[in-house]
């Protein structure tokens, strides 16, 4: 979700040459969504990574919609 949905810096352009740019992100984002986190939370995370690691503005409507498609696989995988 976050190679295909979020990509915040634009890498993703069908190739896999980048396909791992976004792996770090994974283990906080994943802990969030097992803790329980709403789409809220998780997209304030999101938008946190993109404003204090990679130095961009956050876009937050799409950062929440990228937060519910998570909090959406959870659901359909643990219940």
């Amino acid at each position: 979700i976050l190679w295909n949905d979020w990509d915040p810096i634009g890498v993703n352009d069908g190739e896999n040459e980048w396909d791992d740019e976004y792996d770090s992100y994974v283990p906080h984002i994943f802990r969030l969504t097992l803790e329980g986190k709403d789409a809220s939370r998780i997209a304030q995370s999101l938008s946190s990574s993109i404003e204090q690691n990679m130095g961009l503005s956050a876009l937050v409507q799409h950062d929440l919609k990228v937060a519910r498609k998570i909090v959406e696989a959870k659901v359909r995988i643990f219940g």
